[in-house]
């Protein structure tokens, strides 16, 4: 019973290995000039979209870090709000580091 299970499996795997060979060995056609520079124009707005709201983001988070920094020195002895307000940094350096290596990452897989 096993083995008719195990073969059934394989023969599956076979037939699905035709089927997706055929599909991989095809190549998109190249991009035409016409169609980059479409794509591009497209990809303006965009970009003005997202510059806007990383540099936005990056203000909102100078106004948090400074923030956690009063916080830090105002805890005292309190060691809750000194380990809260360290996470408080690590979390926005963190999330601009994402914001802004982003575009860079996607280059890097696109290109």
């Amino acid at each position: 019973m096993r083995t008719k299970r195990v073969m059934m499996a394989m023969l599956l795997g076979l037939m699905l290995l035709t089927m997706i060979a055929p599909v991989l060995a095809q190549t998109p056609p190249a991009p035409s000039a016409a169609d980059i520079a479409k794509f591009d124009q497209v990809l303006q707005p965009v970009w003005k979209i997202y510059n806007m709201i990383k540099y936005i983001a990056t203000a909102i988070a100078l106004v948090v870090l400074l923030f956690a920094g009063i916080k830090y020195m105002m805890s005292g002895s309190n060691a809750a709000d000194r380990d809260s307000a360290k996470n408080m940094v690590a979390y926005v350096i963190i999330g601009l580091v994402v914001i802004w290596v982003a575009p860079l990452v996607v280059q890097l897989f696109t290109s």
